[in-house]
């Protein structure tokens, strides 16, 4: 059994230590914790710059997180929520917990007056996240995503 639920101040480092994981899964890159740390806190106690979302076992172990924050479409007068930070441990992927994640974010949204609808980025290789994802109903965007540091 599962339970899916908005993060909560006691979930910061669960949720960093995912971070830091998917960091490593992806790109071989070693987040500062301090700043990462920082920066979950300051998203878990600020509902303005998003929220994330847990998948809690009956045990209380956190098995997947995922994050949302929002961006303003002036073509549509609402906004778009981001879907980021997505991760499932190694032992609970392929098993329904990024759905169950995804069926959350379509209810809050669902109850939130104003979201147009859901964006996420995925890396070019990653073909199963990409395959994942277009089976709960997304489809590949015809947007580039371009980037700096500041």
């Amino acid at each position: 059994m599962i339970t899916i639920r908005q993060a909560e101040e006691n979930d910061i480092q669960a949720i960093v230590d995912f971070n830091q994981a998917m960091a490593w899964e992806t790109e071989q890159k070693k987040l500062q914790n301090e700043v990462l740390t920082a920066g979950v806190s300051a998203l878990i106690g600020d509902r303005t710059k998003g929220f994330y979302l847990v998948a809690e076992q009956e045990d209380g172990v956190i098995v997947g997180s995922l994050m949302v924050t929002t961006e303003w479409s002036d073509w549509r007068n609402s906004q778009f929520w981001w879907i980021q930070s997505v991760y499932v441990r190694p032992e609970n992927r392929r098993t329904g917990i990024y759905s169950g994640l995804y069926e959350k974010v379509k209810e809050l949204a669902d109850q939130t007056q104003g979201v147009c609808g859901f964006r996420l980025y995925v890396e070019h290789d990653n073909v199963i996240a990409q395959q994942t994802y277009q089976k709960l109903g997304m489809q590949p965007s015809h947007y580039y995503m371009y980037e700096t540091d500041n």
